[in-house]
């Protein structure tokens, strides 16, 4: 994503193993790698607008073709239109039954407790994981959507692992991080109920291998988040957002300002608005929420 006027975010995605912040200007869409140590300085402009969608078959998204207004502090970042044309939210709200590619049934390990199992299109390897900021994996089977899809029903109904978790549940989790040992002793034991659970499923192919991938340190975790931050809640027209980026933890950015706590901020936040340069000081148009990592318990009444 480049700096000039007029460029409408998209927000994070991964692709190759790599975070990218993309925006658009007019039919012209850009992305830039985002890498720990870059500077930023945007300035947020509305109204916030759909950001189109993303169609089969092409590598782009296609602008709304109504420039239509969204709310500006909504989670959604399409309009109704673009929604009901978008392949992603079909496919999560079971409007697609078979597509013809191949997917993979996953189980990702979000934080301690926090267990979720999805799936995802094999073409995209690793990226969804990457995105939905899942600190270690594992494969579990891989086959056509309509047999990858009972299997994650099957899966979830047990109640071994859940399909969606809040953001919230999941930047909780950072600040109690097991080490790399434990986090993969608590996947592979799911890992091993799951299969257990699938035994009976002859549409899907069992991965028998029993890889876990970490993404903690490629994550900047590996010391667990920042004691206390400044939660990103809401972004209004005129806002300015500036500092010194941390790795990207899935579409998570903290955000450096050399005085005070970091902020967080949840990219999809960013989509919609017109970013363009700036070197002013961050000031209004951004909600702030202060989190502090609760004190651990104390055992003194236990033992007296």
């Amino acid at each position: 994503m480049t700096q000039a006027a007029g460029w409408t975010a998209n927000g994070l995605h991964w692709h190759g193993g790599r975070p990218y912040l993309s925006a658009r200007n007019g039919e012209r869409e850009h992305e830039r790698q985002v890498a720990p140590g870059d500077r930023i300085g945007w300035l947020l402009t509305g109204p916030r607008r759909c950001t189109g969608v993303l169609l089969p078959g092409e590598p782009q998204r296609r602008p709304c073709p109504h420039r239509a207004a969204i709310d500006p502090h909504g989670a959604a970042v399409q309009c109704a239109a673009c929604q009901s044309a978008d392949r992603g939210l079909a496919l999560a709200r079971d409007q697609i039954l078979d597509d013809g590619r191949t997917y993979r049934l996953y189980l990702a390990w979000l934080g301690t407790g926090l267990l979720k199992v999805g799936l995802t299109a094999e073409q995209r390897g690793h990226s969804r994981l990457l995105e939905q900021g899942a600190l270690a994996f594992t494969f579990l089977a891989r086959g056509p959507l309509p047999g990858v899809r009972r299997a994650e029903l099957t899966v979830s109904g047990a109640g071994l692992a859940r399909e969606r978790f809040r953001i919230r549940a999941k930047t909780e989790g950072w600040w109690h991080l097991p080490d790399a040992g434990q986090r993969r002793h608590e996947l592979a034991e799911a890992r091993d109920e799951a299969l257990r659970l699938l035994a009976d499923h002859h549409r899907i192919e069992h991965l028998a291998d029993g890889e876990v991938t970490d993404h903690v340190e490629l994550f900047g975790l590996a010391d667990g988040a920042p004691a206390e931050y400044r939660e990103v809640t809401g972004l209004s027209d005129g806002a300015v957002l500036a500092g010194t980026l941390r790795r990207p933890i899935g579409r998570q950015l903290f955000v450096e300002q050399g005085e005070g706590p970091p902020l967080l901020l949840d990219t999809r936040r960013l989509a919609g608005w017109t970013l363009s340069a700036t070197d002013r000081p961050p000031g209004a148009g951004v909600e702030l929420h202060l989190r502090r990592r609760p004190e651990a318990p104390s055992t003194q009444d236990a033992l007296f």
